[in-house]
């Protein structure tokens, strides 16, 4: 959603908000410490968030996404004089200075959204749309009247989902296929008598209409066929000790016994990245996260087409035209920096958002022209503004610091990502 559709009740919100701080005297102050919505969805970790950045944890409760940004199913607020904005309604009462005069025209609403994971537990197997299938598929469902809520809704709002993922510990995941060969020589050795049809088909056809064929077949599978081929996959992967890919299998099964995405690993490529490495997810890729905690930053949207290890609605035709089925080479799917004086800046192909990780920096520089969120990951950043403002924010904290900033000094003994577009 753009800005633009915001309900009756944001909008005049939105309105009060300059009346009540005046927007001169918010642009006195550059640096707007956040607070931020945890998602605890039932996969996430109880620990990892209070271990890695200090924020507690009470109640135990699985704190799986930390969401900084501007999302209508989880916005961030911001302090301004000493009290608390919800960062959408900021946006919305005077978008160019805090957007700057380009993106407001571009996109209408910050662009990006930027999160920490922690995945005790895997995701989904999911696809996420292309901007021109979002718009679409929103727009069909809204005039089909389902509710933007409902569990059988694909489509949360009218934007493309490619991301970035920047590892805070080990992670593991899947994304995008393997060759057909590769492919292929797993559900050989398997031998499993159910699925031979399909193997032999794809077989016969190892191009994209093969391999959307065999996908779609096998996440249609149901009954008796379903149950034996899943027991015989189980067999075989807990006889293959050492075996990345199948002690994957084995793990998942504990989690979601009986689902069809168990096969998932044998047609994805499965990949450890370890702390420091990222990987970038193009939209219409189909990928996982199985385990581990980071960085995500991506396109503002919710959007998740799923393809198993979910018990959540799963709509196959839809999340077929959404995906391409072409392999992708192993090598390609990590992202290497650049590197600047202790900056490693992750190159994006899209222009929703910009990513870098800064490492032991004193007074750096940094040129502000578009909105910024700061995250300090294990040590204090410190924040000055040429017009004297200071903040520090403490490991684990985030701030907001909009395009009219135009600039900043940093400094920070240990390590700080900076999410902008």
């Amino acid at each position: 959603m753009t800005y633009s559709d915001l309900d009756s009740d944001l909008a005049q919100m939105a309105i009060k908000i300059p009346l009540k701080f005046g927007w001169n005297t918010m642009t006195q102050q550059h640096f707007l410490p956040m607070s931020n919505v945890i998602q605890t969805y039932a996969w996430g970790s109880d620990t990892s968030f209070s271990a890695l950045l200090g924020i507690d944890n009470p109640e135990n409760t699985p704190q799986a996404e930390l969401w900084m940004g501007a999302h209508p199913n989880g916005c961030s607020h911001v302090t301004l004089n000493n009290e608390q904005v919800r960062l959408d309604q900021l946006i919305a009462a005077n978008p160019e200075a805090v957007l700057s005069a380009s993106i407001e025209q571009e996109y209408g609403e910050l662009p990006y959204l930027f999160k920490v994971l922690a995945a005790k537990s895997a995701l989904s197997i999911q696809v996420h749309p292309s901007k021109s299938q979002a718009e679409q598929g929103f727009a069909k469902e809204d005039r089909e009247g389902i509710p933007r809520n409902s569990d059988t809704r694909n489509y949360r709002d009218p934007n493309h989902k490619p991301e970035l993922v920047y590892a805070l510990t080990r992670y593991q995941a899947m994304n995008g296929f393997r060759p057909h060969q590769e492919i292929l020589s797993y559900f050989e050795a398997l031998g499993i008598a159910e699925l031979s049809e399909m193997v032999e088909g794809y077989q016969a056809n190892q191009n994209a209409e093969g391999l959307e064929r065999f996908f779609v077949g096998m996440l249609n599978l149901e009954g008796h066929k379903k149950e034996a081929a899943l027991d015989k996959l189980l067999a075989y992967a807990q006889s293959q000790s050492g075996n990345e890919t199948f002690e994957l299998i084995v793990w998942l099964e504990q989690r979601y016994p009986g689902d069809i995405g168990l096969f998932a690993p044998l047609m994805l490529h499965v990949l450890t990245l370890e702390p420091g490495e990222a990987m970038f997810l193009h939209a219409c890729t189909p990928h996982a996260y199985c385990q581990g905690t980071g960085l995500e930053i991506m396109a503002n949207s919710d959007n998740v087409l799923r393809a198993g290890l979910t018990p959540k609605h799963i709509d196959v035709a839809e999340l077929a035209s959404c995906t391409i089925f072409e392999p992708k080479a192993r090598d390609e799917l990590l992202t290497a920096p650049s590197f600047d004086n202790g900056a490693e800046h992750y190159p994006v192909p899209v222009g929703d958002f910009k990513f870098s990780v800064y490492v032991n920096q004193v007074n750096r520089e940094v040129t502000v022209t578009t909105p910024e969120i700061l995250l300090a990951l294990d040590a204090p950043v410190e924040l000055t503004h040429t017009d004297g403002e200071t903040l520090t924010i403490e490991r684990g904290q985030s701030v907001f610091i909009p395009a009219s900033a135009k600039g900043y000094k940093v400094s920070c003994s240990g390590k700080f990502a900076r999410a902008y577009c």
